[in-house]
């Protein structure tokens, strides 16, 4: 069998999410058995200095076997966060001044005598 069949009957069915830097791609792929099972990838651009861009790729592979416990633990995580947190977005990209205030109320209530002088250094994604 040629590359290209392999390739046409692996992609069985996709879906695409796009949410800002991130995308996600959800894919129905066939197995050698011609079984099913999903792969859900994340991918993530990265702009260099020089304008230049890469993609980080992370991927998670997901069999029959376990699309029940997936499902019911991923509700259970998204109902807690929805439940706990509501459904608005707190993060930099809506409140420019969100972590910065965050870590000036944290380091004051902790340490009144703290040196004003912080430096708020920010990590994407560690």
């Amino acid at each position: 069998m040629r590359e290209n069949d392999m390739l046409e009957k692996e992609e069985i069915f996709s879906k695409v999410l796009r949410a800002g830097r991130r995308t996600y791609f959800f894919d129905v792929r066939a197995t050698k058995a011609d079984d099913y099972y999903i792969t859900i990838t994340e991918s993530k651009k990265f702009t260099e200095e020089d304008g230049s861009f890469h993609f980080k790729k992370h991927k998670i592979y997901l069999y029959k076997e376990d699309f029940t416990a997936f499902s019911e633990i991923l509700e259970d995580m998204t109902t807690y966060v929805l439940n706990h947190k509501g459904e608005e977005v707190i993060s930099e990209r809506h409140q420019k001044d969100f972590k910065k205030e965050y870590a000036n109320d944290f380091a004051e209530e902790e340490n009144p005598k703290l040196d004003k002088s912080f430096t708020d250094i920010e990590f994407d994604d560690i």
